[in-house]
């Protein structure tokens, strides 16, 4: 997963699981990956970093060689600490609106790209939506999300941002796992060290997975033996599918809808009392659940004009900025999305552009 996708939901506002190419570390520069020239203190102190990771790896059993390879020429990057401490979860995060935030990314040319790969791929989707139970539409709205169906793809070299990151020490622990994870797909021969270029927190190939998830989820779509999410389209789809299969999606149900919400709900009432123990920030914008006939009896009303789900179905209001603002009854599904990018924005946005896309 998962920026960008994987990262804010292990901080509770999960990062949205990234992207992703690789890149040569014989040739590697730091003038190449950094505007802002490294201070030498910084290099120093970061090379002592890096040299106990490559003791710690290897006393775990990683192979000298891949622990090395993934290394070869990585320095610290200011950007890449810039950019993590300019995420929303930072005090100094000004909050959007869901309309502007939906606006620039439900737009023509991102549709159109979708409809596109939609019709240049429609067996391979059709078959990867059968044997996983996700719609094509819930893919290709994930994909369209994560990297505009492979146009922007990122250009940090992902060994040197995640090094970087742990070295910096925000989220130690995180980061650390994460090059961890990246010498085990050098050692296995996954992908190529040349390869692994993507965002600025680690995020690699048109589904921006983190490495932890490329192990994780990575799927074989079109039958070479190989899980390529970086040139295979039928590849980064069964991945896509793949991963929101791990994180519960239920085959035939729907993530949710667009509901019209009147005066005179008391939201008090509906309140969650449990209170969320991961993607804290965006689960807080939840109710808690109720079935949809219990939703429609206290005066929803749904204005597309599809129909209601069965009355048992259960749902939870989500009100992303808040009373009086759009709102959506969010099913079981919707979770699953939310697993692969802690964000109600981000995970709107999948949902309604797969419905743009339907």
């Amino acid at each position: 997963m998962t920026p960008a996708g994987a990262l804010w939901h292990q901080a509770g506002v999960k990062l949205p699981v990234l992207v992703l190419a690789l890149l040569s570390a014989a040739t590697l520069s730091a003038q190449t990956l950094d505007a802002d020239p490294p201070l030498a203190a910084d290099q120093a102190a970061f090379a002592t970093w890096v040299g106990n990771f490559r003791t710690a790896a290897i006393n775990k059993g990683m192979p000298a060689a891949a622990v090395d390879a993934t290394l070869a020429g990585v320095r610290f990057s200011p950007r890449v600490v810039e950019l993590d401490r300019a995420q929303p979860d930072d005090s100094a995060w000004k909050p959007s609106v869901f309309a502007t935030y939906l606006e620039r990314r439900l737009e023509p040319v991102r549709i159109g790209r979708g409809r596109a790969v939609a019709a240049e791929l429609r067996p391979a989707l059709d078959r990867i939506a059968a044997q996983s139970g996700v719609p094509v539409a819930i893919i290709l709205g994930v994909w369209g999300m994560e990297s505009s169906y492979g146009t922007v793809t990122g250009s940090f070299d992902v060994p040197q941002a995640l090094a970087s990151l742990a070295y910096d020490g925000r989220r130690r622990d995180l980061f650390t796992r994460e090059l961890e994870a990246t010498v085990t797909i050098v050692a296995r021969g996954l992908a190529d060290r040349s390869q692994l270029r993507g965002s600025w927190a680690g995020a690699m190939g048109q589904p921006q997975f983190l490495p932890s998830s490329f192990l994780a989820h990575a799927t074989d779509g079109d039958g070479d033996g190989r899980a390529d999410i970086w040139n295979s389209r039928a590849d980064v789809a069964a991945s896509i599918a793949t991963y929101l299969q791990h994180a519960g999606w239920r085959r035939g149900e729907s993530w949710g809808m667009r509901v019209t919400v009147p005066d005179t709900l008391d939201r008090d009432k509906l309140r969650n009392l449990f209170a969320p123990k991961s993607c804290v920030r965006p689960m807080e914008k939840h109710s808690r659940w109720l079935s949809v006939g219990e939703w429609r009896a206290l005066g929803l009303t749904q204005p597309s004009g599809l129909s209601w789900p069965a009355d048992e179905t259960q749902a939870t209001l989500v009100e992303p900025d808040g009373p009086g603002t759009p709102a959506f009854l969010t099913f079981h599904n919707y979770r699953a999305l939310l697993d692969y990018n802690c964000s109600n924005f981000y995970a709107l946005s999948v949902a309604l552009l797969g419905d743009a896309l339907r």
